[in-house]
């Protein structure tokens, strides 16, 4: 029996994470549980799974639970950061799965890490802005972290048992979002009710905002340089529209592995909870017979600058991927919002990695301090783009 604590148990990923363990309640247990704002799913959540220990984001939250729950809920620990960390080092957790969503859940990782758990992350935030003091917490730990996005537990099963030797590029599919085949004068004029209309996947409304400028991509590539030890040159992104390769691995003689699955998140969740051992799945197998033609088709620099930004920031290293993100969420807010145009979400980002003087990531306050600082200026490019649209 392993034993789960899930950060950001309420959002996409968290509750397929609970259909995983609801496919396999004799293999799977949840201890612990962490949530945004929802305190009624959550409490849905408790009265099925009995956690030993909840979480949530403001004390707000707890309020509102502990008035559907009353004496028969769980141990209630503290809000916002401390309570992520709470759940994350819960004493009977073996698997951590970070599905928390922005920056909120880089403490309760590296927390996790020091207390000896797996790591099936979920989250890019985490690894674009602090990827080598995680990945350094978790080699020196002697810690796991298992991939959950669909194109990077991809990668992790077509390596796995290969040397590192063997590797010439990782190849990452993108769906390409609904704009993938839109005239791209035409995409000054794209509003939000368009953007979230992914063709493919059901997900959140701040990571379906990122398909559609290939951010999404981006922070993956970087997510991927981290995970697997590949430079920037060594990673390549393909649209892939029909989402059934979710990332191929090409070795140095020219062979290509691929790995393909219906378009489930359930699917990489129980690998990385079954790892390293195979779990038969209650999802339909793929039926290759049905799925008819396969395209995979190179990105458009033009359609879509995010990618080319991504890339810009993991070769520059150091704190501009901290930059990217922190400038990307607060661009991607002021588009849901309306306050600023498609086109302006790679604008605003930009803007801020150039007024950036980089320096080392030498602890998570620097982390702190140059998101705060890309965040305030952001705010301000987006404000000064929406005076002169």
């Amino acid at each position: 029996m392993k034993h789960l604590a899930i950060l950001g148990s309420t959002g996409s990923i968290g509750r397929s994470a609970l259909a995983v363990v609801d496919a396999h309640p004799d293999r799977l247990k949840v201890v612990a549980l962490a949530a945004g704002e929802n305190a009624g799913l959550l409490a849905e959540q408790i009265a099925k799974y009995r956690p030993e220990t909840v979480a949530m984001a403001t004390g707000e939250g707890i309020d509102r639970l502990t008035s559907l729950r009353g004496a028969d809920a769980p141990l209630l620990a503290a809000a916002g950061t401390e309570g992520l960390v709470a759940v994350a080092t819960h004493p009977a957790a073996d698997i951590v799965i970070c599905a928390s969503a922005g920056t909120a859940g880089l403490e309760a990782v590296l927390a996790a890490i020091e207390a000896g758990k797996t790591i099936a992350l979920a989250n890019k935030e985490v690894l674009v802005m602090a990827g080598r003091l995680v990945t350094d917490a978790a080699r020196r730990r002697g810690v796991v972290i298992l991939p959950v996005d669909s194109e990077h537990n991809a990668v992790h099963q077509c390596l796995h048992g290969r040397a590192r030797a063997e590797i010439r590029r990782l190849i990452l599919t993108a769906s390409g979002g609904p704009f993938r085949d839109y005239p791209e004068r035409d995409l000054e004029r794209v509003d939000p009710e368009a953007a979230l209309r992914h063709p493919t996947w059901q997900m959140g409304r701040k990571i379906t905002i990122d398909s559609a400028t290939l951010m999404n991509k981006g922070l993956e590539v970087i997510e991927a340089h981290w995970l697997f030890g590949v430079s920037a040159d060594e990673i390549d992104v393909v649209i892939h529209p029909q989402s059934i390769v979710h990332s191929m691995v090409e070795l140095v003689d020219g062979s290509v592995i691929a790995q393909m699955g219906v378009t489930d998140m359930r699917l990489p969740i129980q690998y990385a909870c079954s790892y390293p051992d195979r779990w038969e799945s209650p999802l339909p197998p793929l039926d290759l017979t049905r799925a008819g033609r396969l395209d995979f088709l190179p990105p458009s620099p033009d359609r879509f600058p995010c990618l080319r930004l991504a890339y810009e920031a993991l070769r520059g290293g150091r704190t501009l991927p901290v930059v990217l993100n922190a400038a990307n969420e607060v661009a991607v807010e002021a588009f849901l919002g309306r306050t600023l145009g498609f086109t302006g979400i790679p604008r605003v980002i930009a803007e801020t990695m150039a007024a950036h003087r980089a320096e080392e990531v030498s602890s998570l306050q620097v982390v702190r301090r140059v998101d705060a600082w890309a965040r305030d200026y952001a705010r301000d490019r987006a404000r000064g783009l929406e005076l002169i649209r």
